[in-house]
């Protein structure tokens, strides 16, 4: 199914047909990913104008009124149409496609002056490009220019020379749409932002790279119970940052690329309630030991961390080793209450849960085994003199531990 297909679906049967006329009710049905589903969103055919004309989104053909139509399902969607007024882009691409966005500040990243980086960001936006992602950019606004439009009525002598065959061959077909050609370069020169979206492709009969998706809601909440709390803020507040919620995951490779997603639940459609601001988020990744089935108690070794932004979403890609580690998920501040939904994308099954217990329950067994009194970390940091193992099991073995 195609992107067009999902959020307009069976959109021949919606088409206007002029040989049945009869069938045409004046109704649309719109389809949007929000918090994990595709939400169904049906409107009339009232779009506002202004003089005749239509005031938002429109076609520069007269019978065309699709986009104005999307528009607005997705203002419904939204609450209104001045909710989309200063909307998030990144946001939108997730809402239209159920993906990932990954916005990227062209500004931080030092692409102008470091080719090798460049090079690298270059590849990663083809190969979204040819996976059928979406990519948006932006300029944020600088100081005005003064600006001439100028027109030559000479074009330039050495396109006039490479015929029009071989500039499609090339793919250097320009069209009257605002299309133009820039160096990678002069792109990260110019502009200062832009997005990627990744359509995540989790089926095994595809020729591209597929992922093994893991989708878990969650909440932060309040209590005055420290066991129970689940709203302790980033780790700057150390003294309750272990209160939030802890999601454990495995890296079964020695090394795998691993996306990861933070969507806190919408609500600029709250807005007319005063509660459309969206939270400041973002997580910390902590390398755990292979056993670790409990919440996290004290602090590990921190190997990745995302932005903190109120944004609706938080994306970060990165390369973990094989190893089994903790996501906790927060809100900048400690108290903030809200639900989110993690999204965890690696290649092979991460088998990502929730952490709930704080230690072992107590069984019936528990008075006649014992229970837990203590808990011993161990560091390999080397070994040596390891050798194949025998039939019983014995090894050669070395280990200098802390």
């Amino acid at each position: 199914m195609t992107l067009w297909e999902q959020v307009i679906p069976d959109w021949k049967e919606q088409e206007w047909n002029p040989e049945k006329p009869e069938s045409y009710a004046g109704i649309f049905h719109f389809q949007f990913w929000r918090f994990g589903q595709w939400l169904d969103v049906v409107i009339d055919d009232r779009l506002p104008t202004l003089h005749n004309q239509l005031i938002y989104c429109h076609s520069n053909s007269r019978n065309e009124f699709w986009c104005a139509l999307v528009e607005k399902a997705y203002a419904k969607l939204s609450g209104c149409y001045e909710a989309l007024d200063g909307g998030n882009t990144a946001d939108a691409l997730v809402d239209f496609t159920g993906g990932v966005s990954e916005p990227i500040d062209l500004t931080e990243g030092d692409y102008i002056a470091d080719e090798a980086k460049r090079n690298l960001l270059f590849e990663r936006v083809l190969k979204v490009h040819n996976r059928g992602g979406l990519i948006s950019c932006s300029i944020k606004r600088r100081r005005l220019h003064h600006l001439m439009i100028l027109y030559s009525s000479h074009s330039s002598e050495e396109w006039q020379k490479v015929s029009k065959s071989e500039r499609e061959k090339m793919g250097m077909t320009v069209e009257d749409d605002g299309e133009f050609w820039m160096t990678f370069e002069d792109f990260c020169k110019y502009f200062t932002d832009i997005i990627k979206c990744r359509l995540i492709n989790t089926s095994y009969l595809s020729i591209h790279k597929t992922w093994e998706e893991a989708v878990l809601h969650g909440a932060w909440t309040r209590n005055s119970d420290p066991l129970k709390n689940r709203s302790g803020g980033c780790i700057n507040h150390k003294d309750t940052f272990l209160q939030n919620p802890q999601y454990v995951f495995d890296v079964k490779k020695a090394e795998d690329e691993v996306l990861i997603s933070i969507q806190q639940k919408p609500k600029r459609t709250s807005r007319k309630e005063g509660k459309g601001e969206n939270l400041a988020i973002g997580f910390d990744i902590h390398k755990v030991e292979l056993n670790r089935n409990y919440r996290m108690h004290t602090l590990q070794q921190k190997v990745a961390s995302s932005i903190y932004i109120n944004s609706r979403s938080v994306f970060l890609r990165t390369d973990l080793k094989e190893g089994r580690y903790v996501i906790i998920p927060t809100t900048f501040d400690p108290g903030h209450v809200g639900e989110f939904l993690l999204r965890i994308f690696t290649d092979v099954p991460s088998d990502c849960r929730e952490l709930t217990l704080d230690e072992p329950p107590h069984t019936c067994w528990s008075g006649m085994c014992g229970y837990p009194q203590l808990v011993s970390q161990i560091h390999v940091l080397a070994a040596a003199g390891l050798k194949n193992q025998d039939s019983q099991g014995g090894t050669g073995l070395s280990l200098p531990v802390v």
